[in-house]
């Protein structure tokens, strides 16, 4: 799944080609807090005008796909949790980002 566009439901999910997808290594805090509302403005930003490219691995959680994706080539799962604003979701990624938190 690849688009141009997108848009940022909040840190661990976005919405692209109108699929919903959950990031697969982000534990992200809830929207109606503080840390939540600022995790959602640094994905807004850090995402505005790249191409994003999604790899679904199959599952679903609720109404969104499981996936890993990347911005222009970055992993996001790795540069939202490297930035501070999100944790590794050991759940989806075995811990794949565990080291990035800080």
């Amino acid at each position: 799944m690849y688009a141009a566009g997108l848009k940022v439901r909040d840190a661990d999910t976005i919405v692209v080609e109108g699929k919903p997808v959950r990031l697969q290594g982000v534990d992200a805090p809830e929207l109606n807090t503080r840390s939540g509302k600022d995790s959602r403005r640094w994905m807004v930003n850090y995402q505005a005008g790249k191409s994003v490219e999604c790899q679904l691995t199959g599952e679903r959680s609720y109404d969104r796909w499981i996936g890993v994706c990347y911005a222009e080539g970055a992993d996001i799962d790795a540069a939202v949790i490297s930035a501070g604003h999100v944790l590794d979701c050991r759940r989806y990624s075995g811990g794949k980002y565990r080291q990035l938190e800080t």
